[in-house]
């Protein structure tokens, strides 16, 4: 009778760990489909002048569905996919920069975020916006997530 309490138990914990590592991957990709990201952006191209200056912002295709690309510094650049975390799977989920130009809006679930740094200032969303890996070299910005 030990025998199949032990193996009970390990089944048990076996399929907790499973779920565990399931939710967490989830959480990860924010609900946002997952797009290979490889672009290069040369600074000094006119068509991203706005980024030339730091707290500048542009939309660049790519992602799920474009990709928000916002200068934090001289050296620093931040990348989020434009696919609102939620309901990311409606049509309207997208987000837009609003006249403040630091907020990123959805104007499909009224969801607000900083384009800063990513986190939610307004629910029904809960999870940040999904960041791209970015590095720059000075005139080459790189935005990748591989």
């Amino acid at each position: 009778m030990k025998k199949k309490t032990v193996y009970t138990s390990a089944l048990i914990v076996s399929l907790l760990v499973m779920c565990l590592f399931y939710a967490c991957k989830k959480d990860q990709d924010n609900g946002v489909p997952a797009v290979g990201v490889d672009i290069y952006i040369y600074t000094s191209n006119p068509s991203f002048i706005d980024l030339n200056a730091v707290g500048g912002w542009t939309y660049i295709n790519g992602g799920a569905r474009g990709i928000l690309v916002y200068r934090k510094s001289i050296s620093e650049f931040m990348a989020y996919d434009r696919n609102c975390t939620y309901n990311s799977s409606a049509a309207c989920s997208t987000v837009y920069v609003d006249n403040t130009n630091i907020i990123a809006v959805d104007t499909c679930c009224n969801s607000k975020f900083s384009i800063v740094d990513g986190t939610v200032l307004q629910a029904p969303a809960a999870v940040p916006l999904k960041a791209y890996n970015t590095t720059f070299d000075g005139s080459v910005l790189h935005i990748y997530n591989y």
